[in-house]
């Protein structure tokens, strides 16, 4: 990377690519063309956008199984695991309500499905659904990798198959693997080193996909404002502009109490989450943004290493706010009023149980349609509803998924918190240009968290190995499942 380049906050770079990202889809409308003969700048924006989201989908499969392998392995000798795995949990379910009550309380005051301007036409079930027994299938794995794979044929007659892989399956694999492993004891750590030092391996090439981020935002970006632009948007506008309120109500008003009610700065909370938000923004996958979500919550909030290698793998799976239970929440009712239903209280609560426990179905990827048809199937409205939303789901898809990583960094500290062993020091430590805490700040040596060394050998970019003693001379600090520390200038 150009030298003059790297000397630009990253943060800046995104923001400079959204803004380009737009121009570039307003010139490509501009010169024309349909959706079967798209113009070259289109297909140039197209190109470059599906190329950055392929890269990502591709590093997901090793992330998943190595990140939570690795996490699960992190708790082995830590004395209150299971609490803190209890707590995580008990907090992941909290939050999910929240959102879901005010997804559900959108939905009724602006009624996004009265008057949409939307064509019937448009009513067509998806291709992917969800359903709870599709879901519990889907736990047990078909193979160890968790391939998937499937044919089609094109106008000509030609098959093509494709291969997939089923993240639900990968999780289930390598929690299995994980507790086996810590199970099995010494014999096991030769195999748990490996796997931290592949986790680094993933990690570091996951980070040079990430550093493509400004390119992708302006052929996500701009290819979103050619495909749809302002009409799409405008018929659904009721639709857009409820999600959005709920997302910037959950992540700018609920978020920020729950930080403030356990005495954490709210100011602090929102500047520290703000280089996994964006990102998350940008690339539409919490999976590939829990490197930055995991560096955050060690880095800038003081989340102790061996708690935040869990969390924030754990929440990036199943910790989905703003896809599980906002836009499930919202377009549920859209649905039913578009197609003249009547909800009843029992309704409203199966939205309610199906957000706070069915949202490992999102696990992760881009996208939320698995988790909006199990919604549906639920409660018994038409899934045909969901393709009159797919217009506008990469748009929501953005701030969704940047809700989602930001209740993924903020449950950590919160639990880190309510537990004593959150550095407070580090947490109200000033960012720096590139959002995050100098990796030469020590914090209090009083604090119950910067008595944990791995917190510190996070911050100090060494990384102790299997027994304590190693550092890793890489340049980039890359802890068991964080992410790398961006290249200074």
């Amino acid at each position: 990377m150009p030298s003059a380049l790297r000397r630009i906050p990253f943060a800046v770079q995104v923001l400079a690519a959204l803004v380009l990202g737009v121009a570039l889809g307003v010139v490509a409308r501009q010169l024309g063309g349909s959706a079967d003969d798209p113009n070259w700048l289109a297909v140039t924006l197209d190109t470059i956008g599906s190329t950055f989201v392929t890269l990502l989908r591709t590093i997901v499969p090793p992330l998943i199984l190595l990140a939570v392998i690795s996490s699960i392995a992190s708790l082995r000798n830590v004395s209150n695991a299971a609490r803190l795995a209890g707590q995580t949990l008990l907090w992941f379910a909290i939050t999910a309500l929240v959102s879901v009550v005010i997804g559900i309380a959108l939905g009724l005051i602006i009624r996004p499905g009265v008057n949409s301007g939307v064509s019937p036409g448009g009513a067509e079930v998806p291709d992917t659904q969800g359903s709870w027994i599709a879901f519990l299938e889907s736990l047990v794995p078909a193979n160890f990798l968790g391939l998937t794979a499937s044919t089609s044929a094109d106008d000509a007659g030609a098959l093509t198959t494709a291969l997939d892989f089923n993240a639900l399956q990968l999780i289930v694999i390598a929690i299995a693997v994980g507790v086996a492993a810590v199970r099995v004891g010494a014999a096991a750590e030769p195999f748990l080193a490996f796997t931290q030092s592949a986790l680094k391996i993933v990690l570091k090439v996951l980070w040079w996909i990430i550093r493509l981020a400004p390119l992708g935002t302006v052929g996500l970006l701009g290819n979103a404002v050619y495909s749809y632009g302002w009409t799409t948007i405008g018929a659904l506008g009721r639709f857009t502009a409820a999600i959005y309120i709920g997302l910037v109500l959950v992540m700018f008003v609920v978020y920020p109490i729950l930080a403030r009610v356990h005495g954490l700065s709210v100011t602090k909370y929102l500047t520290g989450a703000w280089p996994a938000v964006q990102l998350g923004f940008v690339s539409r996958s919490s999976m590939g943004t829990m490197p930055v979500t995991e560096r955050v919550a060690e880095t800038n909030f003081g989340v102790p290493r061996h708690y935040a290698s869990f969390a924030v793998p754990f929440g990036a799976t199943t910790k989905m706010d703003g896809c599980a239970a906002i836009y499930p929440a919202i377009s549920a009712i859209f649905v039913a009023q578009f197609f003249g239903i009547q909800l009843g209280i029992t309704d409203y609560l199966l939205i309610t149980f199906v957000s706070v426990i069915g949202s490992a179905a999102t696990a992760g990827t881009t996208g939320a349609t698995v988790m909006l048809t199990l919604t549906l199937s639920t409660v018994g409205l038409p899934l045909e509803g969901v393709g009159l939303l797919l217009a506008v789901d990469p748009i929501l898809d953005m701030g969704r998924t940047a809700t989602n990583v930001a209740g993924q960094a903020l449950i950590p500290a919160i639990v880190a918190k309510r537990e004593n062993i959150l550095d407070l020091a580090r947490y109200n430590a000033p960012r720096g240009l590139d959002g995050f805490v100098d990796p030469e700040f020590s914090g209090d040596a009083d604090t119950p968290a910067a008595k944990d060394a791995p917190a510190a050998d996070a911050a100090s970019g060494t990384d102790a190995d299997a027994d304590g003693s190693g550092t890793d001379t890489g340049g980039d600090t890359v802890t068991a499942g964080s992410a790398p520390t961006p290249p200074s200038s």
